[in-house]
């Protein structure tokens, strides 16, 4: 009997690159600064650090440091204004994760499928 084989031998590769490629996305929003910081951008369009921060005591500093990991995901990207920094929120990466999370929940319900057929046999 041969050994099974994992998943990503059987030729998932193509669609675990797909992942692959969304798992800066997902570090990125897994902290709850970053996470915050993309629901006020969405919300209120382009803002300044110091519209960011307002109101907030998390220092300009600090969120100068998450929006450039957020940059670096390529969920934000700034626009020059003048002398001042603009963020924005750039929904094509995010729409490229939730793909990613599509396909998990595609295996996972073929899986489950397998499972059922299997028990009722």
């Amino acid at each position: 009997m041969s050994p099974r084989t994992s998943p990503l031998a059987k030729g998932a590769r193509s669609k675990h690159s797909g992942l692959q490629k969304s798992a800066p996305i997902f570090a990125a929003l897994g902290d709850e600064t970053r996470l915050r910081l993309i629901a006020v951008l969405c919300a209120g369009g382009a803002l300044s650090i110091a519209q960011l921060t307002a109101g907030t005591d998390i220092t300009r500093q600090a969120v100068t440091k998450h929006l450039q990991v957020l940059a670096d995901a390529g969920l934000v990207h700034d626009i020059r204004q003048g002398r001042e920094r603009l963020w924005e929120f750039e929904p094509t990466r995010l729409e490229e994760a939730r793909r990613s999370l599509d396909t998990i929940a595609q295996q996972w319900d073929q899986a489950l499928t397998r499972l059922k057929s299997m028990l009722e046999q």
